[in-house]
């Protein structure tokens, strides 16, 4: 099915599943699981085809979970950052080839290792309300900047999130909406370059199913963490998170 054997299917189906469970669970972590576990498996272009479609519609589920009001109150809320991250992205996309792309994947999996093990060791870091509006400029500059380099913004993303102290039901909501931007301009964009075609969107939209069951599940475990638990889990992922973008770019 899908020119894969029943083995490999198998395969994809359940990282795409436990993909969509740690999504729903803490918010992210879906596009990096399943792209790391499809290229082991999969040619590139394939790997990259399948999680195109689910990452779509995972996303929006996430951002309009609470309704489309609710949502739209936290783009407004969130405007700036949203604002900043997409303009850097349109930006730094132009600079790919300048700066190799293991420079970047250290330049963002470094800082984000180092603020996630501090702070689960009980290293407070807040940003005061009164400095709100700088660390949007600034964290938003950088997600945006790595982003457009890499195709990796949501971890800085949840460092903000989670230094603001952005209560879990919000932060859950914004992800997706800042996610599902950018997934859908990666759609766009395959669909232009060939990666998405007649012959991999087939397999793209079979993963919607399992991707969906196993955010289902994984949005039964948020809606019972409490906000401390939830910050933990979500600082234990992105721990994971950065030590593979580090690994990624010490591997050249």
């Amino acid at each position: 099915m899908f020119g894969l054997d029943p083995t490999l299917l198998a395969a994809t189906l359940a990282l795409t599943m436990f993909g969509g469970f740690v999504k729903g669970a803490v918010g992210f972590g879906q596009p990096m699981i399943m792209i790391s576990g499809f290229a082991t498996i999969l040619p590139p272009d394939v790997a990259l085809a399948a999680l195109i479609v689910p990452m779509v519609t995972s996303n929006a589920w996430q951002g309009l979970r609470g309704g489309f009001r609710a949502a739209w109150a936290s783009v407004l809320r969130f405007r700036l950052y949203l604002a900043i991250v997409m303009v850097f992205i349109a930006g730094a996309a132009q600079l790919v080839r300048i700066l190799p792309n293991w420079m970047m994947l250290l330049i963002l999996g470094v800082p984000i290792t180092l603020f996630s093990l501090s702070q689960l060791a009980g290293w407070g870091f807040r940003i005061a309300p009164e400095r709100r509006r700088l660390a949007e400029v600034l964290i938003g500059s950088f997600a945006g900047f790595v982003g457009g380099m890499s195709g990796v913004w949501g971890p800085p993303t949840v460092l903000y999130l989670t230094a603001i102290d952005t209560p879990k039901v919000e932060q859950i909501r914004v992800q997706g909406v800042i996610y599902g931007l950018g997934a859908v301009v990666l759609l766009l964009a395959h669909l232009k370059s060939g990666v998405l075609n007649a012959e991999t969107a087939p397999l793209s939209m079979a993963l919607v199913v399992p991707g969906a069951i196993g955010m289902a599940l994984g949005f039964a475990v948020q809606d019972r963490l409490d906000q401390r638990r939830f910050r933990q889990a979500t600082l234990a992922v992105l721990v994971v998170v950065g030590l593979n973008l580090i690994r990624r770019g010490l591997a050249g």
